[in-house]
């Protein structure tokens, strides 16, 4: 598997950059369009948008509170653990991947200053589930941007061969992808282009990092098994905070990312034994 996926991000073009910054340059000229390059403007010009979409998602609370943690990094990745003993090129490069969307999302954030609906509209005309965020750092959506950052490594590494595959494999991930980002609308935490251009810088950070790992092999000592008592004691500790998150809040969610921590930690037990032992034997 880790050799398939290395092959496919072998064959990935700088071009593919270009239509995410085509993208960013189309809402730009039409904010510019619509005189909405200013705080007001920009939060005026997707008012009714918001309401109608918070209002229709947030029909379903417990499909939104659970869905929208899946923009936690934390519990977006413990599904993806296992991928440490069977692919681990998809940490390396998911590690490089992280610390350009979080510069991307804190940068940007402070910069824009976009106050949340929860701080500039009645929360009393809009659904707020779970915890009410009312800072001025709506713009991009950090959750949206950890989404389709991770799924756009996920998206390459386990691209079909064959192109009519390969389109219908990518409207599928990116459709889910959307999904999921919406929830964000639907909790109540983010306008809609804060959560649309969330996506697109997502999509680049996820490119940027396949890209940045293919030169920059720093992370490769992830696939060394003599790193596994590492990865055992991590595991172990967010098991544990899983289970205090479990304590606290008692979502689906919570429960289905912990059993998939207790799997990858008991993969990884039994890989560094039977290596462990086979040194042993060996010597």
């Amino acid at each position: 598997m880790n050799t398939k996926i290395i092959k496919n991000y072998s064959k990935l073009r700088v071009e593919l950059f270009l239509l995410p910054i085509l993208l960013l340059i189309i809402i730009f000229l039409f904010l510019y369009l619509h005189d909405a390059l200013n705080v007001m403007g920009y939060i005026h010009i997707q008012k009714n948008g918001f309401i109608f979409i918070n209002s229709y998602l947030g029909q379903f609370p417990s499909i939104q509170s659970n869905i929208t943690q899946l923009g936690n990094g934390f519990i977006f990745l413990s599904f993806l653990s296992i991928f440490i003993i069977y692919a681990p090129i998809i940490w390396e490069t998911v590690l490089w991947a992280s610390i350009i969307s979080f510069l991307f999302s804190k940068s940007l954030k402070s910069i824009f200053a976009i106050p949340r609906p929860a701080a500039i509209y009645d929360n009393n005309s809009f659904i707020i589930i779970g915890k009410t965020l009312s800072g001025n750092n709506s713009l991009p959506s950090g959750h949206s941007i950890t989404i389709f950052t991770i799924l756009t490594i996920l998206m390459f590494a386990f691209m079909p061969e064959k192109i009519k595959y390969r389109i219908l494999y990518f409207f599928s991930i990116i459709t889910i992808g959307l999904i999921v980002a919406s929830t964000r609308i639907g909790v109540g935490a983010h306008h809609p282009l804060d959560v649309i251009i969330g996506t697109i810088i997502g999509y680049i950070s996820g490119l940027a990092g396949i890209f940045i790992n293919r030169k920059y092999k720093v992370w490769n000592w992830i696939n060394n098994k003599r790193y596994s008592p590492l990865f055992i004691l991590l595991l172990s500790s967010c098991c544990i905070i899983f289970v205090t998150k479990i304590i606290g809040e008692n979502l689906i969610i919570f429960y289905l990312g912990l059993i998939s921590l207790v799997i990858s930690l008991y993969k990884i037990i039994v890989v560094y034994k039977k290596n462990h032992y086979r040194h042993l034997y060996a010597q």
